[in-house]
């Protein structure tokens, strides 16, 4: 099913979502630097804004935030995360030439990092500068500026100060272990598409609180405890880890999607995320988000991302018996210079609403455990519906459909 180039059209199962709200966010979140281990400020950002749609919310000690909307009955409740922690680099030198070396925080490539604004966050105030490769003028080098090999080895950073040897660097206050945040530089076209560093993930972040939003002037009560978490360290692997409690039985996790040559993910609709090189995502619950697009006409695409891993991975490794869905916005180069459409995160921000406003995908699931009889049951026989109205959704005796 794919998606069209305008918002989606309007629908009266879906509340109504403030798309200026979001593309608001996202511009504001964008502009506070969260290179993974330095994301205080755009926590208390986050935290400010959660206070003023009067959401409750806690803090790890680290500064993850698990907010709370609350149900009609406490479990099993659920979870949907986004992750606050961008990109970035470190300073790794104080070179002889004046310029820094750097290294990546994250998995990204050094070809994206050329000819990037960045600001030095030093103890000493922010400085600014420009990455470069370390031939990065044609007059002088030729076509040896072609020939160089790239990788962070092999790029530095000219800081914006008169610096010509690594004492003039010291005596700016500038140090090794100094955090490097990259300039977004958003961009929002008449024809709706976003182009901007870090999408991934403070679209997915702005689209979380505009679908609490909807929910909320929605005034239709959740049927069961709704958990929205905000992570501080998925680009580094750790994400979701240390933020969930027991209870959670179910927990969507909003991410964006490569839009590439092979993969079915486009800047438009939904894109569900069906398996990661984590693994499959649970088949119940990613069955019940398609089951939610398909019954109110939200554009969606299906995608299998094997170079990828998000916040459903880490809250898995830590140990959390949940099941795990992922729901994204489709994004060009990713890790890059990206670029998303705002259908996308209309069309995600619906689709979430809803889930928050559905029913347990099983009311069983507030048990750890359970007998046999009251398992769930996955479809083996060809045209053999397993739920009374729906040919994907399994179900077991205590289950309501979405």
């Amino acid at each position: 099913m794919h998606a069209v180039l305008h918002p989606t059209a309007s629908h009266p199962g879906r509340p109504a979502v403030d798309l200026e709200y979001i593309t608001g966010l996202l511009l504001e979140l964008l502009a506070v630097p969260s290179p993974a281990g330095y994301t205080d400020e755009v926590v208390h950002l986050a935290g400010r804004e959660l206070e003023r749609l009067g959401i409750p919310f806690e803090l790890t000690r680290r500064g993850a935030i698990r907010a709370d909307l609350a149900g009609r009955v406490t479990s099993p409740d659920r979870a949907v995360v986004a992750h606050l922690d961008t990109l970035g680099a470190m300073v790794t030198a104080l070179k002889p030439n004046g310029r820094l070396g750097v290294a990546p925080i994250g998995t990204w490539s050094s070809r994206f990092a050329q000819g990037a604004r960045v600001k030095i966050l030093s103890k000493s105030g922010c400085r600014t500068g420009t990455i470069l490769p370390l031939k990065a003028s044609g007059h002088a080098f030729d076509r040896d500026v072609d020939t160089q090999p790239t990788d962070w080895d092999h790029v530095e950073i000219r800081v914006d100060e008169v610096a010509q040897h690594d004492q003039d660097l010291r005596e700016l206050g500038l140090r090794v272990g100094d955090y490097v945040a990259v300039e977004a530089h958003p961009c929002v076209t008449p024809s709706g598409f976003i182009n901007a560093r870090h999408l991934d993930d403070k679209a997915g972040v702005a689209v979380l609180l505009g679908a609490a939003k909807a929910v909320l002037a929605s005034g239709r009560q959740l049927p069961v405890d709704c958990h929205l978490v905000l992570t501080i360290s998925e680009e580094v692997g750790s994400g979701s880890s240390h933020t969930l409690h027991r209870d959670v039985a179910e927990m969507v996790t909003i991410d964006s999607a490569p839009q590439a040559p092979g993969q079915a993910a486009i800047e438009f609709g939904v894109t569900v995320g069906m398996m990661d090189s984590s693994g499959p995502f649970d088949y119940h619950l990613t069955h019940k988000l398609i089951r939610l697009c398909e019954r109110h006409e939200i554009p969606f695409q299906r995608d299998v991302f094997r170079h990828y891993r998000s916040d459903s991975a880490s809250a898995v490794d830590a140990g959390n018996d949940l099941r795990t869905a992922l729901a994204c916005f489709g994004v060009d180069a990713s890790h890059g210079w990206e670029r998303t459409h705002t259908h996308a995160l209309q069309s995600l921000a619906e689709l979430l609403a809803l889930y928050m406003l559905s029913e347990p995908t099983f009311e069983r699931d507030a048990e750890e455990l359970t007998s046999l009889d009251r398992f769930s049951r996955m479809p083996t026989v060809p045209g053999a519906p397993t739920h009374p109205d729906d040919t994907e959704l399994p179900t077991d005796s205590t289950t309501t459909s979405a």
